[in-house]
């Protein structure tokens, strides 16, 4: 006899405004934080620099639909609705326009964008074409625009809500979860905010920030010095011309003091060591950067353990393909799959999946080593590798030879 099947009883997600997981900086606490985040990347260049390390890489990698078992149909289906090329294929012909908006290239940028602000948000939009459902775009649902994020007990989530667009006078629909694709960076809870990789990072840019205004101030007061005029007497005439002249002072060619007979005009610069604030900036610099574990952005060419600088890269490489798989995963697991049962009606698979080229793993062999390993026999030289090293040396495809045949002695 079978065993009965178990229903869910527990719960993942606590009720509440206020939980034991939730943000205690209410600036940082979703949707206000993405304000504070966009501000982090527009203004500060090792935030930029963080996200770009991080996000670069993972746009530049080669990215294929994986045809995964399923038939040649689904897969064209979905190479052609995502506009990517077939793995096996030499990625060269171009695919055939289907009217569709979608594209991986354009939807990656957003897709990672989950990285600086914790989640990103993408309303899936279908068409009939040719008798059949075929994606027309992926619509990025920003940040700023959603209102609320609606989630079940046992964690799920069930829909997102959008704040009412300028002078609607209704609020919108909320967009539920079978429209959406939801990617989600290192979630600390189920609210479905997850958690941008300048959280750690957030103060550090604030007190970073601080000390640049005060470096700043530092050099304007005692950049040039304090200007000190002396009077000859206690007039009070004279005592005015006298600051009349340090007000209007200025460095330059011209430049110049001229005094009475026995009053005197100096410089005076600052007595002591004068704290500078370049070290605190340097240090909090380097730990925005190791928020995002870029270790490798702090090394500044004094020396140090090329083993350990290895092993710091390793775990950097490590992070993106980590972020790398986990896009990929959502989007085969709520994209791909619905892509092919909307199309063809059918479920439980095959389905093709997106793959892409494992980040950092691969070493470029020089043409030099593989003509070695060919002749040894090691590798042979088949059609896969003869295309795999037209494709990485940016060679033309190969093509029939429709040139005159060679005669014998040619040959010969």
């Amino acid at each position: 006899m079978a065993e009965p099947s178990r229903s869910e009883r527990g719960y993942a997600r606590r009720s509440g405004p206020f939980t034991p997981m939730a943000d205690k900086n209410r600036e940082l606490v979703f949707p206000q934080s993405a304000r504070i985040y966009a501000q982090m990347l527009r203004e500060d260049a090792q935030v930029r620099s963080v996200v770009a390390a991080v996000t670069l890489p993972i746009l530049r990698t080669m990215w294929r639909i994986d045809p995964n078992g399923a038939s040649d149909e689904v897969v064209r289906l979905v190479a052609e609705d995502l506009r990517l090329p077939v793995l096996g294929d030499d990625g060269r012909q171009p695919l055939p326009s289907t009217g569709g908006h979608a594209s991986w290239a354009e939807h990656l940028p957003w897709a990672l964008r989950s990285v600086v602000f914790g989640v990103s948000f993408f309303e899936k939009v279908y068409e009939v074409r040719s008798g059949r459902d075929r994606l027309r775009k992926l619509a990025p649902r920003m940040a700023d625009t959603i209102k609320k994020i609606n989630v079940a007990d046992d964690g799920g989530l069930e829909s997102v809500e959008q704040a009412p667009r300028a002078g609607a006078l209704r609020a919108e629909k909320p967009i539920p979860v079978e429209h959406l694709v939801a990617y989600l960076h290192d979630p600390l809870d189920h609210t479905w905010t997850g958690t941008s990789i300048l959280r750690s990072a957030y103060k550090h840019w604030r007190l970073k920030d601080e000390l640049l205004r005060l470096e700043a101030i530092i050099l304007e007061r005692n950049g040039m010095g304090v200007p000190n005029y002396k009077a000859a007497s206690s007039d009070e005439k004279e005592i005015e011309r006298g600051q009349e002249i340090v007000d209007n002072v200025r460095a330059g060619v011209e430049g110049g003091v001229s005094t009475p007979n026995g009053a005197s005009f100096t410089i005076e610069g600052v007595k002591g060591q004068l704290v500078s604030p370049r070290d605190a900036i340097a240090y909090h610099d380097s730990q925005i950067a190791r928020a995002a574990l870029a270790h490798v952005l702090n090394l500044d060419g004094k020396g140090g353990s090329y083993a350990l600088a290895e092993v710091q890269l390793g775990i950097f490489i490590q992070f993106l393909q980590t972020i790398a798989e986990g896009i990929a995963t959502t989007a085969n697991k709520y994209l791909v799959e619905e892509m092919v049962d909307f199309a063809f009606g059918t479920e439980g698979g095959p389905y093709p999946r997106l793959a892409f080229d494992p980040i950092g793993s691969k070493n470029d062999l020089p043409p030099e080593t593989i003509a070695l390993l060919a002749n040894a026999g090691v590798i042979l030289p088949d059609k896969d590798l003869e295309e795999e090293i037209r494709r990485r040396g940016n060679l033309p495809t190969k093509r029939p030879y429709d040139g005159p045949e060679p005669s014998e002695e040619e040959a010969a």
